[in-house]
C-alpha cells in the first residue's frame, strides 16, 4: 500500500486494515499514536469512525484522508475528533507534514494533559501538608501560575510555527489585547488573564492542512470554510479544563473571529453576545494582521490600518472598544516598534 509504504520510509511503523471493525480490532490489541482513516470506506465510514476512537482510544490521533473536496465533510470531521483533513491527490509532502502535525499536537495534548495531573497532585500534596505560611503559599500559587503560562507559551508556538506567523507576533497580541483590556477597565484579575491568555487564539491551525494553511494567496470558499474550522478546533483543545485561564483561551479561541454585526464565525454571535476577551482580541488580530508584512502584502502604516479599522466600527469591531483602542493608540505603537518581525519574508 503506497500510503503504508511512504509513512515506514520516515520511520513510522503501520498496520493496515480494510474496514472500521478491522480498525477496531486492531486498536484493541494494542496501542497506536495515530489512525489514517479514508472518509469512504466499505461499511463504517470514517466520519463514523472518528468518534468510536476518541471514546475508547482518546489518546489516538485520527486524520482523515478523502477524495471529496467537501467544507461540510471537513467541518464534521473535524467536530468529531479528527485532527487533520487530507484531501487527494495529494503530494506526498502533504500527508508526510500533515502525520507529523498530528503526531505533535497529540503529544502536546498529552503533555497538557499531564501537566494539569501534575499541578492537581501539587494542589492537593501542598493541602495534605497543611501549608503553615504565606510565603509558602504563595510560592505555591506562583508555581502553578508559571506552569500554566509554559504551557500556553508552548502551545502557542506550535500553533504559530506552522504559518508565517512570528514569536514576535504572540509578544505584540499579549500586550495589544492587555492594553486594550486594562483601558477599558475591566477588573485586573482579568486583565491578566486575557494577557496570558490571548496568545493561544488561533491554536486551532494545528489542525488545518498545510496547503491551505501556508497558501500564498487567497483562499477559495472551500478552503476559506476549512479555514474556519480553526475557531472550533481551537475550542476543542482548551475546553476540557478545570483552569480559568485555559477556559478563557478556549472563550478567545472560539470567538475572535465573530462580528459585531453578526456576520462572523464560527456561531455568528452579535454584540453584546460575543464575549469580550473575544471582542478584545479581534481588535488586537486584526491590527496586528494589518501592520505586518506576509508573504503574499506588504505591512500597511499604522495609522492607514487604523483608518481602515475605524471604517469597520459597529460592523466588525465592537465600537466602544475601537473607540478605546483608537486613543491607546500612542501606546499601541510602542508596542509594534517594541516587538518587530525581523525576519518577515519580502511580499511577493
Amino acid at each position: 500500500m503506497l500510503l503504508q509504504r511512504l509513512l515506514e520510509r520516515e520511520g513510522h511503523r503501520c498496520q493496515v486494515a480494510g474496514t472500521a471493525e478491522e480498525a477496531m480490532s486492531i486498536l484493541d490489541r494494542a496501542p497506536f499514536d495515530l489512525v489514517l482513516s479514508d472518509v469512504n470506506m466499505p461499511g463504517e465510514s470514517g466520519i463514523q469512525l472518528a468518534p468510536r476512537i476518541g471514546a475508547r482510544f482518546p489518546q489516538t490521533a485520527i486524520v482523515m484522508v478523502t477524495g471529496v473536496d467537501d467544507p461540510k465533510v471537513a467541518a464534521n470531521a473535524v467536530q468529531l475528533g479528527a485532527y487533520g483533513y487530507i484531501i487527494k491527490p495529494f503530494e506526498p509532502n502533504e500527508i508526510v507534514i500533515g502525520v507529523m502535525n498530528a503526531l505533535r499536537r497529540r503529544e502536546l495534548e498529552i503533555e497538557n494533559r499531564r501537566h494539569r495531573e501534575r499541578l492537581e497532585e501539587l494542589v492537593a500534596e501542598r493541602t495534605v501538608a497543611l501549608l503553615s505560611t504565606v510565603e509558602e503559599l504563595r510560592l505555591a500559587h506562583q508555581e502553578v501560575k508559571n506552569a500554566q503560562e509554559e504551557t500556553i507559551h508552548r502551545l502557542s508556538i506550535a500553533s504559530e510555527t506552522r504559518d508565517e506567523e512570528t514569536g514576535a507576533h504572540i509578544q505584540r497580541m499579549s500586550r495589544y489585547c492587555e492594553l486594550l483590556a486594562r483601558h477599558a477597565e475591566l477588573p485586573e484579575e482579568r486583565v491578566e488573564l486575557v494577557r496570558v491568555a490571548s496568545p493561544l487564539h488561533d491554536v486551532g491551525k494545528i489542525g488545518i492542512p498545510d496547503r491551505i494553511l501556508q497558501k500564498p494567496g487567497p483562499h477559495t470558499p472551500a478552503e476559506r470554510q476549512i479555514m474556519q474550522t480553526h475557531a472550533e478546533i481551537g475550542y476543542r483543545i482548551l475546553a476540557d479544563t478545570g483552569y480559568q485561564v485555559l477556559k478563557v483561551a478556549a472563550t478567545i479561541a472560539h470567538t475572535h473571529h465573530e462580528r459585531w454585526d453578526g456576520s462572523g464565525y464560527p456561531r455568528g454571535l452579535v454584540g453584546p453576545a460575543i464575549p469580550v476577551v473575544g471582542r478584545i482580541t479581534a481588535i488586537a488580530d486584526v491590527f496586528d494582521a494589518l501592520t505586518t508584512r506576509r508573504v503574499y502584502k506588504a505591512a500597511l502604516d499604522p495609522h492607514v490600518s487604523l483608518e481602515m479599522m475605524v471604517a469597520e466600527r459597529g460592523a466588525q469591531f465592537d465600537p466602544h472598544l475601537l473607540d478605546i483602542f483608537v486613543r491607546s493608540m500612542d501606546d499601541v505603537l510602542a508596542i509594534h516598534a517594541a516587538f518587530p518581525d525581523e525576519t518577515a519574508p519580502p511580499p511577493y
